[in-house]
């Protein structure tokens, strides 16, 4: 239905998009704001058509899909608001004293954004991740236009979703070129728009091989740009003695439903669990495998993913030391995952870099350390993760210190006593973390800071007020909060 874009057409997308940068990038922050609220009442007046649309397209059920779609909306105002307020500019102001030796210059720092920002799709999240997902709304926020490859997934929803954004840009008088949505199966397409000089950054959510293929296109252009990419991530669970002796019952059920929700197809999946051999963790996981055995398989995001996951998880189970535990009872049909627990020692995954690679789909393997040594290897030979999370109590806390130091080191956010699937939108939320979950642990791709991913530090150095960005002026006429030879203010400068 979508034919691939051509190398002339991506031309003709970038050319526009450079065009677009040098108007938009100078609008006001309250113009930018004003564009992604009419993006989000755009998509809130596409009704059902879109995820009716999402369901055929995704095999996601509708309620799932419109809690998505009004993720995305409040994505897009939240991110709006916080554009307007300006927090993000991060202006710094260092006035000059003229009777030091030497004198000091008049210094003011702020932010100011890349340039167009090629986004990619995500397959799991066809609103939150995709064509009006975060990615875009925090570029759109700092001032980059957007180009769009649409994930093949869902083609026809990302189409939907990008006339939206295309009526609201109209609406709004944004400059041709302000946003693009282009399709491509082939990897040519995204070859070509990364290696495009005004391509000025990326944002990627999907899989290792794909978001490091696109870092490293990107890190052989004659002028690097940024990557950011969302990529694999294995979550790992850390089960304490003390915690596990009064709730491994509990705790199984609860994680239970973590790992097979959205048919395991987030992100944040607890693939992997790791707790001391004997009779708790032998509960826990007798009662997580019951539990597994009553939920039944669902179908996929698409043929791709599912034969994906049936390939790491049969990878997986024929390792060496590594036993099945459970699967559903409830025999799957095409293209369902069946959700699957299985379990190994310690030693037979430190020694098994197969076992440390994620599987995306409705699987995990409990770890059986033999002693806390063991685990405390076990978690330092961990990969970089979005979250990890501990099962303790603040007794296990204290005496295992060296476990909560060692999965610092390896996180972006850091659990204590609940699940890592769900993802909360706010200022505090880290959804990042170091290589592989992500090429740039330094950022995340939810909240309101992740608008600084796409946008630079300048000084201005000794410039008349007149002539400085309205940010940056003595006067604030922005109302924003500046740090002023060292003091957090929104007053003018007298």
């Amino acid at each position: 239905m979508f034919k691939d874009a051509t190398l002339p057409e991506i031309e003709n997308v970038m050319q526009q998009a450079w065009k677009a940068f040098h108007v938009y990038r100078k609008m006001s922050l309250k113009h930018r704001a004003d564009f992604m609220r009419a993006i989000a009442t755009e998509l809130e007046g596409c009704g059902d058509a879109m995820i009716q649309t999402a369901m055929r397209e995704t095999n996601l059920p509708e309620a799932r899909l419109r809690n998505e779609r009004a993720r995305t909306i409040y994505q897009l105002e939240s991110y709006a608001l916080a554009c307007e307020k300006g927090d993000w500019l991060e202006v710094r102001i260092d006035t000059a004293i003229p009777e030091k030796n030497p004198p000091k210059p008049d210094i003011r720092k702020m932010l100011v954004p890349l340039g167009p920002v090629v986004v990619f799709g995500a397959a799991n999240f066809p609103f939150a991740y995709s064509t009006a997902g975060g990615d875009t709304a925090t570029a759109l926020a700092a001032g980059c236009p957007v180009i769009i490859k649409a994930h093949p997934a869902h083609p026809e929803t990302s189409q939907l979703v990008a006339d939206a954004i295309l009526h609201a840009a109209e609406k709004c008088e944004m400059p041709d070129g302000i946003f693009a949505h282009l399709h491509g199966a082939s990897f040519e397409v995204g070859k070509a728009l990364i290696e495009h000089p005004y391509t000025k950054a990326v944002g990627f959510t999907g899989s290792l091989t794909g978001g490091k293929q696109l870092f490293d296109w990107a890190n052989q252009r004659k002028v690097p740009i940024p990557v950011f990419a969302e990529m694999s991530s294995i979550n790992p669970v850390f089960l304490l003695p003390e915690k596990m002796k009064t709730e491994a019952a509990e705790m199984a059920k609860l994680y239970a439903g973590s790992i097979t929700l959205g048919v395991g197809q987030f992100c944040t999946n607890p693939g992997l669990i790791i707790g001391l051999e004997g009779k708790e963790l032998t509960l826990f996981v007798e009662k997580l495998g019951k539990e597994i055995t009553k939920i039944a398989p669902a179908t996929m995001l698409h043929t791709r993913i599912f034969k994906n996951y049936r390939k790491k998880k049969d990878e997986a189970l024929k390792q060496s030391g590594v036993d099945i535990v459970a699967h559903s009872e409830i025999k799957p049909t095409l293209n369902q995952g069946s959700p699957t627990i299985a379990t190994a020692s310690g030693q037979t995954f430190l020694s098994n870099p197969l076992l440390h690679q994620e599987v995306f789909g409705p699987y995990s393997l409990v770890i059986r350390c033999k002693d806390m040594k063991e685990m405390l290897q076990v978690a330092n030979k961990m990969e970089g993760q979005l979250t990890t999370t501990l099962m303790a109590t603040e007794n296990d806390i204290r005496i295992h210190d060296k476990i909560v130091d060692a999965v610092v080191n390896i996180c972006g956010r850091f659990i204590l006593n609940s699940v890592p699937t769900g993802v909360e939108v706010c200022l505090s939320m880290q959804h990042g973390g170091p290589y592989p979950a992500t090429t740039d642990s330094r950022f995340g791709s939810v909240g309101a800071d992740a608008i600084k991913r796409f946008a630079r530090p300048i000084a201005f150095q000794n410039w008349s007020n007149d002539l400085l960005p309205d940010e940056l002026k003595n006067e604030n006429p922005l109302g924003i909060w500046r740090t002023v030879n060292n003091e957090l203010s929104k007053e003018a400068l007298g």
